[in-house]
């Protein structure tokens, strides 16, 4: 936590030194974007999304919700970025600017919504339990356990967020080994790694590259190109950490899983809803968000019909609900919309909006210009990678997004590759690694990770050099 209240004072010092604010136009845009940074609101709004940003870190101390500050912030920061306008004479653009974010957010917001509800109806149908008992009851040796899971959280996260996979493998560790702690440490390690890496090279993996795709910067079927770095991402620390793992067997544990009626009815239907969201865009040249939301109708349909038909089997009345022979009560669609992170859903809201507004007063030229100008393309992206693990790579990617620097497509999909696998480099650098730690409390730490990070930062590094090699055509494309 001290590592990311430090790192964030630095970017602070590092934005508001009078040497590098040197931008006065929208890297990569043509129009002139508007440099007020010098203004005194203008750095009040970058203290008061630092400060938001710390609470947000602090929130497991503070047990508060990360949404809050953010939102707050957001708000604040958008009637000072308004005040600035008008002091000079412009009336319109901050609000034509904050209308652009709300379009971002609500087609993130929707889409996200839609998948997270068929996560969780997935969950309801007992689809997840189905595979964890699967993998407890075969009696695997913890060596095969280790890679079992690594290679399932790597394939599953494409398709479900990184973190669900990452909770799911780690309850299947701890069930198989709860009583080995260093098995259970190094196993939950690599299962983030593999998550995180997963979600790189697959638009549904990753906020960050649904971000990228929404943004029509990279297509659907050119993210596969980055599967083998991604691969190599995750396969390299995972082999050098099972050379510490032992081939013991240790006793299998019997599971009956509950599979309800239209489990697998609603895995094809969100087969089919990713589907018409990536046909819908490629063909019809529609946003994503349009086919994810036919595909929540489409399971609502269903929903439907599954409670109409639990409703015949319906033997008790407790609590006001109607309940089932083993005491559940009736399937309701909407207690999966109700069971979706809505605290993350918030808090995108709030970090959308606060960068939004930061980059209106032109910090984020100022920024992409000291980092792709003055670095250099390659450098900027694989220190992008760097931050996510320190910050978050959801700001770091918008921000990106929002600065659009002119660089090769190999360019973007570096980006996209570093910021996805980026936070595997600590515990803290991800949504999957927080989970985990939660799930996993007091045995996979911080520190217990920190172990391992330089196995890690070498798979990083030669990812990076995987993406140049295999993918070096790209980088004589221009977006």
């Amino acid at each position: 936590m001290q590592i990311r209240i430090f790192s964030l004072i630095i970017m602070l010092l590092m934005l508001v030194m009078p040497g590098i604010s040197i931008a006065s136009g929208a890297a990569g845009g043509d129009s002139v974007q508007p440099n007020y940074t010098d203004n005194w609101m203008a750095i009040t709004c970058l203290v008061l999304f630092v400060l938001a940003y710390a609470i947000v870190i602090l929130e497991e101390h503070l047990h508060l919700r990360k949404s809050k500050p953010v939102t707050v912030a957001a708000g604040i920061i958008w009637v000072l970025v308004a005040i600035v306008y008008m002091q000079h004479g412009d009336t319109t653009s901050a609000r034509e600017s904050l209308e652009h974010n709300l379009l971002e957010y609500v087609e993130l917001f929707l889409f996200l919504l839609s998948a997270m509800t068929y996560i969780n109806t997935m969950d309801e149908r007992g689809v997840f339990r189905l595979i964890r008992a699967w993998l407890v009851s075969r009696g695997f040796s913890l060596r095969s356990v280790f890679w079992i899971t690594g290679a399932l959280a790597f394939f599953i996260s494409p398709v479900a967020d990184n973190l669900t996979t990452a909770l799911l493998m780690a309850t299947v560790v701890m069930t198989v080994a709860k009583d080995n702690a260093k098995f259970v440490t190094v196993a939950c390690i690599n299962i983030v790694v593999a998550a995180n890496a997963g979600g790189a090279f697959s638009p549904f993996g990753d906020i960050t590259t649904l971000m990228v795709w929404q943004r029509g910067i990279v297509e659907f079927h050119e993210f596969f190109v980055l599967f083998i770095p991604s691969a190599i991402n995750w396969l390299v620390p995972a082999t050098i950490m099972s050379l510490t793992i032992s081939q013991e067997k240790p006793a299998a544990v019997t599971e009956n899983p509950d599979l309800r009626y239209g489990a697998f009815v609603v895995v094809g239907l969100f087969i089919c809803t990713i589907t018409m969201a990536v046909l819908g865009y490629n063909i019809l040249h529609l946003p994503p968000v349009i086919g994810m939301m036919t595909g929540l109708g489409l399971l609502k349909f269903y929903g439907f019909y599954i409670r109409r038909r639990e409703s015949r089997e319906a033997v008790t009345f407790q609590e006001g609900h109607m309940r089932l022979e083993d005491g559940r009560r009736r399937f309701n669609i909407f207690r999966s919309i109700e069971r979706a992170e809505w605290d993350t859903l918030m808090f995108f809201y709030g970090i959308i909006l606060c960068v939004g507004g930061l980059g209106a007063l032109g910090y984020l030229a100022m920024t992409s210009e000291y980092m792709y100008t003055g670095l250099g393309a390659t450098e900027a992206n694989v220190l992008v990678g760097l931050l996510s693990a320190i910050i978050d790579n959801i700001p770091v990617m918008f921000a990106v997004l929002t600065m659009h620097p002119e660089m090769s497509h190999g360019q973007w999909l570096l980006v996209t590759l570093t910021a996805g696998v980026g936070g595997s480099l600590l515990s803290i650098g991800s949504a999957a690694g927080v989970a985990v730690m939660g799930s996993a409390r007091g045995i996979y730490t911080f520190f217990a990770h920190l172990k391992w990070t330089w196995a890690i930062g070498l798979g990083y590094a030669l990812s990076i050099w995987a993406h140049f090699l295999l993918n070096g055509a790209e980088f004589l494309i221009n977006t």
